[in-house]
């Protein structure tokens, strides 16, 4: 019984020193794989981020595509009611406006003869 107690802390003591012997490269191995780990975890992040924001845009637009659709017939009804609206007050004001038009000719017209009158 002795002896194979002595045989176990033999075994154990060369087994912690060859664990120590190892200790550096399992370090490095261990902080190779926490890095890769975080680095994981971060892209991963970005692209849950990514498709959220992708998706984001796509609901907007599929939301502005149901409000233009929504809004294209009253669009269409208030032109249709504006257009006599907009031909009865351009029939209103032609009249006014050819009157200005012709005021305007004609006093340009007598500045120009005025200023013939003063060039001779």
């Amino acid at each position: 019984m002795k002896f194979s107690l002595a045989a176990l802390v033999v075994v154990l003591a060369l087994a912690h020193g060859s664990q120590a012997a190892q200790s550096p490269e399992v370090e490095k191995l261990a902080q190779y794989f926490q890095d890769l780990s975080a680095q994981l975890t971060s892209t991963t992040q970005e692209l849950v981020q990514k498709i959220q924001s992708e998706t984001f845009i796509e609901d907007g637009k599929a939301q502005l595509q149901q409000i233009q659709a929504q809004l294209a017939p009253l669009a269409d009804n208030m032109q249709a009611q504006l257009k006599p609206l907009a031909e009865n007050m351009q029939a209103q004001l032609k009249p006014l406006v050819d009157n200005i038009q012709a005021q305007m000719e004609d006093l340009f017209r007598k500045l120009m003869d005025q200023t013939k009158s003063l060039g001779q």
